[in-house]
């Protein structure tokens, strides 16, 4: 198991203003050094939402995954 380690802001910004520019706009990846590769956590699909979560309506699992959007983009800033 990894143990995560806190980044300051400038460095986390300059991080993501990279991964941007590659077009990588998943808030977690994995950075492999040793092979040069970028590994990207797939987001929630909508099926895994409802199956997680019962059942809910369209509106519901809809509401439920603009949270999930909303949680993600405040972990960036």
């Amino acid at each position: 198991m990894s143990i995560p380690k806190k980044m300051d802001k400038q460095t986390a910004n300059e991080l993501r203003s990279l991964l941007t520019k590659m077009n990588v706009t998943q808030s977690k990846v994995t950075i492999d050094l040793d092979n040069d590769t970028i590994e990207v956590e797939d987001d929630y699909s909508i099926e895994d939402i409802l199956e997680s979560a019962g059942v809910l309506t369209p509106e519901q699992a809809k509401e439920l995954t603009e949270e999930v959007k909303k949680m993600r983009r405040e972990e960036w800033n």
